[in-house]
């Protein structure tokens, strides 16, 4: 499946390829490939276009009685060449249409110097068209896309004119941040600033941005994930940091966020609140990278089509933001070993994209997935190749737990100088990163409510009225740390992988 451009679209017509399906969800951008293509090839021109509410028409001019997609076709078929026809709504027919299919069929084998192309959201397809479709599939734009069209637009637009003009770098920039959106979408965020008072460099790109956000959250498959943490807010997690330090030593952070030599992605797995959301959160801002949260739930929905083509859809989205950190969160959820085994088809299809995506993707994309029950997932998933490493998050240790109790007691603004923080981190002997922070504000809360500053002992009175997860899992635990001896670099300790 090649992913489409006009220079694509003339290759594959240029094969002899007279039936071509092009997977879009921006028909627009499509439709104009479509046409630039036909501009290129000589007596194709105008092209035929066709809709299931107009029928067929020709340089504005409608075909009579051709608004059924049968009768559409033997027009189509009955024309001498060279022509060249766009149906946008034909999928629509085929799903449960097998005289539809037929015609598609009759079509790929008379035709003569006549290209019929087809407009769709879905990669399902009739299987007895599978051998007859040469599939296209509409990706975002390139950066040389984007640079030409944003090149184009300041003659349009001299707000982004006079910005480019005063600040010859903003054109890289706003390219940057450009990335990921289509060129409707550009056009449309730049316009907006228009009416808006403050104009400047920092503003057009900021505009792209939120711009970027609200169509990944409506996407409902994936999360543009606003982020401010560092690895100084992490408790613990000293071979993480070193592993991060490691790569930024070798690479530099200028290079990793420029997407140049970045790392492949790592695999934390471990017990739940212990930290494992917050450490890739500090690895995305530590290495100035966009952080995306992909919902494997989502995935399995089906509002967004079927789970194989809405993840390739979450990693297209990816590649296209990229350089970016892709946050794969409790992966065990989407992919695991049981429902590979239960469901078969459908799991087995979002396991091998996953899998072959993971092995040859080209883009920058850090895959940071996370997983409380990583004995669920298959084999192929742990392999070598797939992530740089394997991080097992525990429970923290004495000295991670204090340190964890000043990171919090900080964020209060509590003083620190009237507390015992090694009798505190003594006192959580089992406890969770997220147990200690909710007493810490349990604690806060209550000197609030009574009007008076936080003293020891409210701490101490949360913490024995918590049970921490060490104990109500106790079982869960010891099997997971059993798996995780010898399989995975543990977070925390003495161990530098």
């Amino acid at each position: 499946m090649e992913n489409l451009n006009v220079r694509g679209l003339m290759k594959a017509i240029s094969t002899g390829a007279s039936l071509i399906y092009l997977i879009t969800d921006n028909e627009r951008r499509t439709e104009s490939i479509a046409l630039q293509a036909a501009a290129r090839l000589k007596g194709v021109e105008p092209i035929c276009v066709w809709n299931c509410t107009d029928g067929l028409s020709r340089g504005g001019v409608h075909v009579p009685d051709t608004v059924e997609p049968l009768r559409a076709l033997d027009f189509a078929l009955a024309q001498p060449g060279p022509l060249m026809f766009l149906f946008k709504d034909l999928c629509w027919f085929w799903k449960d249409g097998p005289f539809v299919t037929r015609k598609l069929k009759e079509f790929a084998v008379l035709s003569r110097s006549k290209i019929l192309i087809i407009m769709g959201e879905e990669e399902d397809i009739p299987v007895g068209l599978r051998e007859d479709l040469l599939i296209l599939q509409q990706g975002l734009p390139t950066v040389s896309e984007i640079r030409t069209f944003l090149e184009q637009m300041q003659e349009r637009e001299p707000l982004l004119k006079k910005a480019c003009g005063e600040n010859p770098a903003l054109l890289q920039d706003v390219i940057m941040a450009a990335q990921g959106l289509d060129l409707i979408d550009m056009e449309r965020a730049i316009r907006a600033l228009r009416g808006s008072s403050e104009n400047g460099d920092a503003k057009i790109v900021n505009t792209l941005f939120e711009t970027k956000q609200l169509i990944i959250r409506k996407s409902g498959i994936m999360e543009f994930v606003t982020n401010d943490t560092s690895p100084g807010k992490v408790g613990g997690m000293e071979n993480i940091k070193h592993w991060m330090a490691r790569r930024e030593r070798a690479f530099g952070v200028e290079k990793i966020a420029a997407g140049m030599n970045m790392p492949k992605g790592v695999l934390l797995m471990g017990i739940a609140g212990c930290g494992k959301s917050l450490i890739v959160k500090a690895i995305a801002a530590e290495w100035r990278l966009p952080l995306i949260r992909l919902d494997m739930a989502a995935i399995y929905e089906g509002t967004h089509g079927t789970p194989e083509s809405s993840l390739r859809k979450a990693f297209k989205t990816a590649e296209a933001i990229a350089p970016c950190v892709l946050w794969i969160d409790e992966i065990e959820a989407g992919i695991s070993s049981q429902g590979f085994k239960a469901e078969g088809g459908a799991s087995s299809r979002v396991l091998g994209s996953f899998l072959t995506w993971m092995q040859e993707k080209r883009a920058p994309v850090f895959v940071a997935a996370t997983a409380n029950a990583i004995e669920m997932l298959p084999a192929e998933v742990l392999r070598k190749g797939r992530f740089d490493e394997i991080f097992y998050v525990g429970l923290p240790d004495v000295t991670a737990r204090e340190e964890i109790f000043r990171i919090h007691l900080n964020t209060q603004n509590i003083d620190l100088g009237t507390l015992n923080l090694p009798l505190l981190a003594g006192s959580t002997k089992g406890f969770s990163g997220a147990e200690i922070e909710q007493a810490v504000v349990s604690a806060a809360f209550e000197s609030l409510a009574d009007r008076r500053a936080l003293a020891q002992q409210d701490i101490m009175t949360a913490i024995s009225r918590t049970v921490p997860i060490s104990v109500t899992m106790a079982e869960q635990i010891k099997k997971i740390e059993a798996w995780a001896f010898k399989r995975a670099v543990p977070a925390s300790g003495k161990y530098n992988p």
